[in-house]
């Protein structure tokens, strides 16, 4: 036993099968020069206890793939992560996931590594992206020891990068919706949240490709100098 070893905090424990599923995960691929649509797309989208990024957990997950530049209604994901240390708070009014319903979800190692295989080595996009990879970040860390390496691009940015004559830079989710004039007949649970982000992610594909935007990497890369030009406008 090495000296001072017992300060460490434990891992995460996982049964035998469970540390084999998280050894076979794929490796995480950086964003590349194929076209967007030829690119894989993970859309994601978190429900959580809360807003806070340190103390507050996720509670499910909903994902939907888009590939050849169409939403593939084939690869769908959806996942209620069991907290049973859970006490309901005011956010179950919007995502409705009450106690029952968090009782009878899926072991987080599981609901996890399940969403892991199903991403794969794809990147992911997501709507206001920052928080759902910090929250699925944390997760994977506490209930598996996993580090989240797969790039995000945040549906949020391009937008308003893609479509500056909408004006509404600080816009959530529904202002774009309406902005486009989408038929969403459901909101504010995981799978519903990420199929709506789809099809606006869709949309912003079309636009990006008329506006000479033609790589996952090339839209990284504009998504950097559009987000550094707004910064040193704001000083």
């Amino acid at each position: 036993m090495k000296l001072f070893s017992w300060l460490r905090p434990a891992g995460p424990t996982l049964t035998a099968e469970q540390q084999q599923r998280l050894e076979q995960l794929p490796s995480a691929q950086t964003l590349g020069e194929c076209s967007l649509r030829e690119q894989r797309w993970v859309v994601v989208d978190l429900e959580t206890t809360g807003l806070n990024l340190n103390k507050d957990v996720v509670l499910s997950i909903g994902a939907v793939v888009i590939e050849d530049g169409a939403i593939d209604f084939s690869q769908q994901f959806e996942r209620t992560l069991q907290r049973s240390d859970h006490k309901p708070g005011p956010s179950v009014l919007l995502h409705g996931l009450g106690p029952s319903a968090i009782a009878a979800g899926t072991d987080p190692r599981d609901a996890l590594l399940d969403f892991m295989a199903f991403v794969g080595d794809s990147p992911l996009l997501a709507f206001h992206a920052p928080f759902d990879q910090h929250m699925l970040g944390r997760a994977l860390k506490d209930s598996l020891g996993y580090r989240l390496q797969h790039p995000f691009i945040d549906v949020a940015d391009m937008a308003p990068l893609l479509c500056p004559q909408a004006n509404i830079r600080e816009a959530g989710l529904d202002d774009w919706i309406n902005w486009f004039k989408l038929q969403v007949f459901e909101r504010h649970n995981a799978s519903a949240d990420a199929m709506a982000t789809a099809e606006l992610a869709l949309i912003l594909f079309n636009r990006a490709r008329a506006q000479q935007i033609h790589s996952p990497l090339n839209l990284q890369q504009r998504l950097s100098q559009w987000k550094r030009r707004q910064q040193s406008h704001s000083f």
